[in-house]
């Protein structure tokens, strides 16, 4: 499902016109994306959280080059579905 199905079936559940889905779409996005920048993690009950998993720093390899380059720690963002949410996948 792309943004703009999503975008869709907000507005035909909710009587609200497109534009308007779409604006609070985009604003939830962003505010997740800056709340995980700031290292904040989201947490929506009974659907997930939107946390940040440290990466410890690792030796990788470079096959082209035949070298070795280490990748320093990092954050990746994740999605863990509540318990609910889940099981109603998993149906």
């Amino acid at each position: 499902m792309t943004k703009s199905e999503v975008v869709n079936e907000i507005s035909k559940k909710t009587g609200v016109d497109k534009a308007d889905a779409l604006k609070c779409v985009e604003a939830f996005m962003e505010v997740v994306k800056e709340s995980l920048v700031k290292e904040e993690n989201v947490y929506l009950r009974g659907f997930g959280s939107f946390i940040l998993k440290k990466r410890a720093q690792k030796t990788a390899r470079n096959i082209s080059k035949n070298t070795t380059i280490v990748v320093p720690e990092h954050n990746i963002p994740a999605f863990k579905p509540a318990k609910t949410f889940a099981i109603d996948v998993k149906k």
